[in-house]
């Protein structure tokens, strides 16, 4: 009896990995970006910082280098219950808003981007719309030219493309990038081909002003970008990918500092699943809309690692038992034709990705460690289920400078 309904798991998760896999295909190739059209539309940089006079200075400079009329942006750096000289490294740049918030009882990014926006509804300026970054970023210069491209084009929300500005720095910086190159190509460029809805990935996030004044930002979880997500998708906004817009994210080079940042993400991922994952997945099977299935299979993820996890566990300390008969694998029932070439393009697709994506070549080296790096997800996965009610952000300390020049040329 237990063999049967494990089996029968089996077979629902092996769909849902199966349907991603078929996605993927459409992640093979890609269209360029095209802009046709004048700088018109005007920018509110917003930077979210805590404690980072380290890291932001190198942002602030290079924003205040894109390549767009100066007079169109202004730069508002959110100095979030900071205790270090971030707000006073922000006022040596002229022109750039160094907006100080003290709330010990609110903190984390989505509680500073909701602060910051009403304070922005009210400045004497208005603008067009809202661009978001970290401290620790850094921005291609012709980033704004692809928002103002896209906002012309009648799209709301845009995500940018975001690669790691430190993959050489340690097994753990460059296992990051792996997947932020994965998921860039794979994930994000499928769903975009197929006209699916994109999803924000928590910096590089271009909003029209319009839409937020419309909804209100809303998004204080762990994982405020994805919350914002789900939140457009069910008033049919679906946000759009733009490959072309570059943004390099810096990643923790300590497996400690990415052992919490990833707890936080899957803590916060639990959270918008139990409150939005079934309420989606009914409104898509209800208007017939695949875009709202799909992006519910999509905010599912964490209990299919999860879930995925538990099998795997079960099935491996089963055949550590002695005597028979074992449990069944879906892989040793399913036809060779069928369970072969999907296990075996599994586990093609970070080295394809990463061929797509054209990598440097010192970084394949890092697929021996990556591994470890991706079964690592499983405690962390496990341990964030338990604690997924737990709201502290877990702030990620920057200590290295690099600019954008620096950056380029290694990816060069």
């Amino acid at each position: 009896m237990f063999n049967n309904f494990l089996l029968a798991v089996q077979v629902v998760f092996f769909v849902v990995g199966a349907y991603q896999v078929v996605l993927s295909f459409f992640g093979w190739y890609r269209k360029r970006e095209r802009i046709t059209h004048k700088p018109t539309k005007s920018f509110a940089l917003l930077v979210a910082a805590h404690n980072e006079e380290a890291v932001v200075g190198a942002l602030v400079d290079n924003l205040l280098k894109m390549d767009y009329p100066r007079e169109l942006y202004d730069v508002f750096v959110i100095c979030d219950n900071c205790t270090d000289g971030t707000a006073d490294v922000v006022r040596k740049y002229p022109g750039v808003h160094a907006c100080e918030r003290t709330n010990p009882n609110e903190r984390g990014k989505g509680y500073a981007i909701e602060w910051m926006l009403a304070k922005l509804w009210k400045h004497p300026r208005q603008y067009d719309a809202i661009v978001m970054f970290d401290a620790d970023n850094l921005v291609a210069t012709n980033f704004l030219q692809y928002m103002n491209e896209d906002l012309c084009n009648g799209y709301r929300v845009i995500q940018g493309y975001l690669d790691t500005k430190n993959p050489h720095d340690s097994w753990v910086s460059a296992a990051n990038g792996i997947n932020y190159w994965f998921c860039n190509r794979l994930w994000q460029m499928p769903r975009y081909n197929l006209g699916l809805s994109n999803f924000l990935g928590g910096t590089g996030m271009c909003f029209e002003t319009k839409l937020l004044k419309e909804m209100g930002w809303g998004a204080t979880s762990l994982v405020e970008d994805l919350e914002f997500t789900i939140r457009c998708i069910q008033r049919d906004i679906y946000p759009k990918f733009n490959y072309d817009a570059r943004v390099y994210d810096e990643k923790p080079i300590t497996f400690r500092a990415s052992s919490r940042q990833r707890l936080r993400w899957m803590q916060g991922h639990f959270d918008v699943t139990r409150r939005y994952m079934l309420p989606l997945l009914w409104q898509g099977i209800k208007e017939r809309s695949l875009v709202k299935i799909d992006a519910a299979m999509y905010v599912f993820n964490a209990y299919n690692f999860l879930i995925g996890f538990l099998l795997t566990a079960t099935l491996w300390f089963d055949l550590m038992l002695p005597g028979e008969p074992h449990f069944d694998s879906i892989y040793s029932v399913a036809p060779a034709w069928l369970a072969i070439p999907i296990s075996v393009y599994i586990y093609l697709q970070v080295p394809l990705s990463m061929l797509l994506e054209k990598v440097n070549w010192k970084v394949y080296f890092r697929l021996l460690t990556f591994p470890i790096f991706f079964f690592t997800w499983w405690p962390i996965t496990f341990y964030a289920f338990f604690t997924q009610n737990n709201k502290t952000w877990s702030h990620t300390q920057h200590t290295r400078v690099l600019r954008l020049e620096e950056v380029q040329g290694k990816q060069m």
